[in-house]
């Protein structure tokens, strides 16, 4: 059998026909294109037609520190000549959250030229230095306040130390609480020792080291002191290994039996 030369085989691989695109499917394709092309011009069209100028802010919350109408000003300076679908409401809520008291904000979009922004004022929890306010999360919201609310306690410390000593007050606040007392002042000085002031007038030394295991035998131990002599007591001094001293409003100091006093380089 004869299988042809090697030219002929190469004349009939050249021979061979190619793909090629029929009329009709050429025309199934441009309609095809033509469509989408309509329903992309479609789109635009109607996000066009959607893109309103926002012409009004509505700002809803339970108003305290907040004025409604400062919120409303902030907005629009960020909205003037913007339409509903192409505003940024990510940075009208940036800057709603950057106003005084402003905790939270939410935005939406309210068809067809309006936005609805829902304001959580901060809730002070407590007064940080001579006029700042902490929130409940013991964060620094405000360092100038004009009105603080007297029932306030106040905290102090070093810069930057506002949660350690926020976090200290409300772990302290909940077990004194359940003594039947309430804390109204919480100091940490720069050597890194802690003051605690409570509603009867008491100030509690807590000093450096050990703060939470003598804070704890405060609670055990001291407080039946303070049932007994609270107007009589200036201090109490837990800076001790196993006791504690009490000092006198009317001036000197009496160690509890058995205490041994702690070094006194522990402020």
């Amino acid at each position: 059998m004869i299988f042809g030369t090697p030219q002929n085989r190469n004349r009939r691989k050249r021979e061979e026909p190619r793909f090629k695109l029929s009329g009709p499917l050429l025309a199934k394709i441009g309609v095809g294109v033509a469509i989408v092309g309509a329903l992309a011009i479609t789109v635009i069209l109607g996000l066009g037609a959607l893109d309103q100028n926002i012409t009004q802010v509505s700002v809803t919350g339970r108003f305290q520190r907040v004025s409604p109408i400062e919120v409303e000003q902030a907005v629009k300076a960020r909205v003037r000549d913007i339409g509903l679908v192409s505003v940024d409401l990510a940075a009208v809520q940036r800057a709603v959250e950057q106003l005084p008291w402003v905790d939270s904000a939410s935005v939406e979009r309210q068809w067809p030229n309006s936005l609805e922004i829902r304001v959580t004022e901060q809730v002070p929890a407590a007064r940080w230095g001579a006029n700042g306010l902490l929130n409940t999360r013991g964060e620094l919201f405000i360092s100038e306040a004009r009105h603080i609310p007297p029932e306030l306690p106040r905290l102090s410390g070093p810069p930057g130390t506002q949660g350690e000593v926020a976090r200290r007050y409300l772990a302290a606040q909940g077990q004194l609480i359940e003594a039947g007392m309430r804390l109204t002042a919480v100091r940490l000085d720069l050597r890194g020792s802690w003051e605690f002031d409570l509603d009867n007038g008491i100030t509690v030394r807590l000093g450096r080291r050990q703060v939470d295991e003598r804070f704890t035998r405060f609670v055990q131990a001291g407080v039946g002191q303070i049932a007994a002599h609270a107007n009589d007591i200036n201090y109490i001094d837990m800076r001790y290994t196993n006791g504690f001293a009490i000092g006198w409003r009317q001036g000197g100091q009496r160690v509890a039996t058995g205490a041994a006093e702690d070094d006194n380089s522990d402020g």
